[in-house]
């Protein structure tokens, strides 16, 4: 027979049955394998930054659709009622001198109505077709911007994600020195066992072991915090998981340091930024310039007008057409010097972008001179720090061996262990300072 304890035991073991089919069934959390061209195409679609700058296009877009409208011919209708409770009096003179012979006459009737339709077209201004010039400029200046706010974002990513793809080999190293250190702590027990070592030697292994092991928690979390940071740069959900799939190598690292080539400025995303806002300064001169020429417009209308007694313009009666065509010259004379001011106003602004050009270049210039630097420098200490890892290594195994057959201390070993994860820590932070040497020698040569 079924004890209650059993019935309500089997229950639960049912709801958890239960339970655990009912979060199969959710959907799992969206997982992206991205490579680094991935990544950063992701990041151009969905970085805030990225996404502002592609607005911002649109808004250009917007405003040279204005600019054109002034130019296009405009037509407005318009319908017009007019109630006189007094309808307006003309005098007419009854002979050459006034008199109390004038007479006064009323024209016209209590209602009139008008509907008249009216075109308008611009023929000249000399503002307007500056603007429209200028209107392919100001899409590139706003194009060019886009570029740069991406390549600045690709030149994070690409930090960001190689050092988290070389966390993956500082993973490795702390791995292998965990394993290395299990083993000798096994082993430094058995010979305790048998009288070969100290409780002190033990316990000094013990101390290393749980360091090591600690130093890997500090690790990973720095990595989780990482990629956090990469997700939030490109713009992809927390929730969500990213798997990097790029690998890195020391050759990876290595290509192309001796590619001493010619840089040029117009290969820097910013120089050429720099030169498009340069000629929209040009155009803003040029703009006010022809503000001191006329502008002349032209309007036509066509009209029909109805008079009546009463408003009954919607049954029988006569509408009289009315229609006349306009030129409009308007020639400005004098504004109080503020189409002088607006000029030299631009023409400093000019100087002002000139000026940041030429230190743009003399910035340039020093980025490439101290990025080669930089780059040649990270690289040959990977190749210094690689070797000191590997002399390490090899003399944590000579002591550990002197250690196992008793010609060697404690002492020499923890110091051989220590010796060997400073020169890991050594070699994995020249690989994060050799690629972020790269990413800024190329960024700029403009390579990136």
């Amino acid at each position: 027979m079924i004890t209650h304890k059993q019935a309500k035991t089997a229950l639960m073991y049912v709801l958890l049955l239960v339970a655990s089919g009912a979060s199969a069934q959710m959907p799992a959390t969206n997982t992206h394998s991205f490579t680094l061209q991935q990544t950063v195409e992701y990041a151009k679609k969905n970085n805030t930054q990225v996404k502002n700058a592609l607005l911002n296009l649109d808004i250009q877009k917007q405003i040279n659709r204005g600019i054109t409208a002034a130019a296009l011919p405009t037509l407005s209708g318009n319908i017009a009622a007019t109630k006189y409770f007094d309808i307006p009096v003309q005098v007419i003179p009854a002979g050459p001198l006034a008199g109390p012979e004038d007479k006064a006459l009323s024209f016209g009737l209590s209602y009139n109505s008008t509907a008249a339709l009216q075109l308008q077209q611009l023929l000249f201004d000399g503002q307007v077709f500056v603007g429209l010039q200028a209107r392919k400029a100001s899409i590139d200046f706003q194009t060019k911007n886009i570029e740069v706010t991406e390549e600045a974002i690709k030149t994070n990513v690409e930090k960001v994600y190689y050092q988290l793809v070389v966390s993956k080999t500082q993973i490795a190293l702390i791995d292998a020195n965990i394993a290395r250190l299990e083993k000798l702590q096994h082993d430094t027990k058995e010979l305790y066992k048998t009288g070969f070592a100290e409780k002190l030697d033990v316990d000094k292994i013990d101390v290393q072991a749980t360091n090591l092991k600690t130093q890997k928690l500090s690790i990973v979390n720095n990595i989780n915090i990482g990629y956090l940071g990469l997700k939030t740069l490109i713009g992809m959900p927390t929730k969500e998981v990213l798997q990097l799939t790029d690998t890195l190598s020391e050759a990876q690292i290595k290509d192309g340091i001796l590619q001493d080539a010619p840089y040029q400025y117009s290969d820097r995303k910013e120089y050429q930024y720099a030169m498009l806002g340069k000629k929209l300064n040009e155009y803003n001169i040029k703009r006010y310039k022809l503000s001191y020429l006329p502008t002349v417009s032209l309007s036509g209308t066509y009209a029909k007008q109805a008079y009546r007694h009463s408003f009954d313009f919607f049954q029988k009666g006569d509408w009289y057409p009315a229609s006349w065509v306009g030129l409009n010259i308007s020639i400005p004379i004098f504004d109080g010097f503020a189409k002088d001011s607006k000029i030299k106003q631009s023409k400093l602004e000019l100087q002002q972008t000139e000026n940041n050009i030429d230190n743009l270049k003399r910035t340039i210039d020093s980025d490439v001179e101290q990025a080669t630097l930089n780059y040649k420098t990270a690289v040959a200490t990977i190749d210094f720090q690689k070797k000191n890892m590997e002399l390490a290594e090899t003399v944590y195994n000579q002591t550990k061996k002197k250690f196992e057959i008793g010609t060697g201390s404690n002492t020499e070993i923890t110091a051989a262990q220590t010796d060997l994860v400073t020169a890991q820590t050594n070699y994995i932070n020249a690989l994060y300072s050799a690629i972020i040497a790269k990413v800024d020698y190329q960024k700029a040569i403009g390579k990136l």
